[in-house]
């Protein structure tokens, strides 16, 4: 295929990065939007020999390609689901069907209601915002879930008239019952949009200008919950990317005063409602990545009681004793989800074992 000399400099001067990549016909209209790990070589592949008739013509036509950076590639996911709806380019048929993805709705009531959808004529509706569309509905959930952990909102479909389980989880702000003023409730609806259109940078620098002013206020309590927050999207952003490279873990270990670099690194949680059916989870990770074939989940048998020490203590036990006795390899390090009283409670444990793992939580 015959390309024109400014179209192979421009191939030859993309980064091999993570972004969205646009690719554009002879009267500058945009005709395919994606997203690749690697701008370079995505955009390469299209210029290979082996590709379908539909992907053939779809090339011949390109005059013009831009391309944007993203820090992740669930930014790159928000940032071409965004252009797709706005753009609609010709040769995205696919991400065009809104009968098959899934989007995420925001409400124009007066306390905004968020939630997953796939209703169509996005674009006609005057009653809500939508974000998206999403390509992977398992992962949308998981992000949904992670969202509501992180600001809280409603998603109920009508106002009820006392608070449901989600305020008693402290997952939902509760404006059915008057504990949020509706100016407080929008302004996390919009930081919610910051984060969905992919303005991290600037949905941060703004919580931690609140959190600096509670501060100063001595308002110490909600300076704390926003300092949560900023922590949790932090963390949400690496989740997203799949995995942690290299040098962040050296970090890492330069942060927390580590002796050797934690290539294998375990992760416990405590859940539970009101007492039924707790469980822990571990989550782990090798040399940066996500090593799913050792997640493990633990029942809670050893209590009945509300009591997340106990239950972090037994499922601390009941890990490290297994490693002790299958003579199984030793983390680098352990993350421990809560404070210093969780802390302070499996350190006790992993010490009655004899064992020396570093902790944080």
């Amino acid at each position: 295929m015959d390309l024109t000399e400014k179209l192979k400099n421009k191939i030859k001067e993309i980064p091999d990065v993570c972004g969205v990549y646009i690719f554009k016909d002879k009267e500058n209209r945009i005709i395919y939007v994606g997203k690749a790990r690697s701008l370079r070589k995505r955009i390469q592949s299209y210029f290979g020999r082996f590709l379908s008739q539909k992907t053939q013509i779809m090339v011949s036509k390109i005059a013009d390609i831009e391309y944007k950076i993203t820090a992740s590639e669930a930014q790159a996911r928000l940032q071409e689901a965004a252009l797709i709806k706005d753009k609609l380019p010709f040769y995205n048929i696919s991400l065009k069907d809104d009968k098959t993805f899934p989007w995420i709705k925001i409400t124009q009531d007066k306390f905004p209601a968020v939630s997953i959808s796939r209703r169509k004529n996005l674009n006609k509706s005057k009653h809500a915002q939508y974000f998206g569309p999403y390509t992977n509905a398992k992962s949308l959930r998981a992000a949904f879930k992670l969202l509501r952990r992180i600001f809280g909102f409603r998603s109920c479909k009508a106002m009820p008239k006392k608070p449901c389980l989600y305020y008693r989880l402290n997952l939902c702000p509760g404006p059915c019952s008057g504990n949020i003023k509706r100016r407080q409730y929008l302004q996390i609806i919009r930081q919610i949009k910051l984060f969905l259109s992919g303005h991290y940078e600037e949905l941060l620098s703004e919580l931690s200008y609140e959190m600096k002013k509670l501060a100063e206020e001595k308002r110490f309590e909600e300076a704390a919950k926003i300092r949560d927050q900023i922590q949790a999207l932090s963390v949400f952003q690496e989740l997203q990317k799949g995995h942690f490279p290299l040098n962040e873990l050296e970090d890492l270990r330069q942060l927390i005063k580590l002796k050797k670099l934690p290539e294998r690194i375990e992760a416990f949680d405590i859940s539970c409602i009101f007492g039924k059916e707790a469980c822990g989870s571990m989550v782990s990770f090798f040399k940066g990545s996500p090593d799913k074939n050792n997640y493990r989940r633990f029942r809670i048998k050893g209590t009945d009681e509300i009591d997340d020490y106990k239950m972090l203590r037994e499922v601390i036990s009941r890990r490290y004793r297994r490693v002790k006795a299958e003579k199984l390899s030793l983390p680098d390090l352990v993350l421990i989800d809560g404070g210093w009283g969780h802390l302070k409670a499996a350190e006790d444990e992993i010490n009655k074992l004899g064992l020396k793992i570093p902790l944080v939580s």
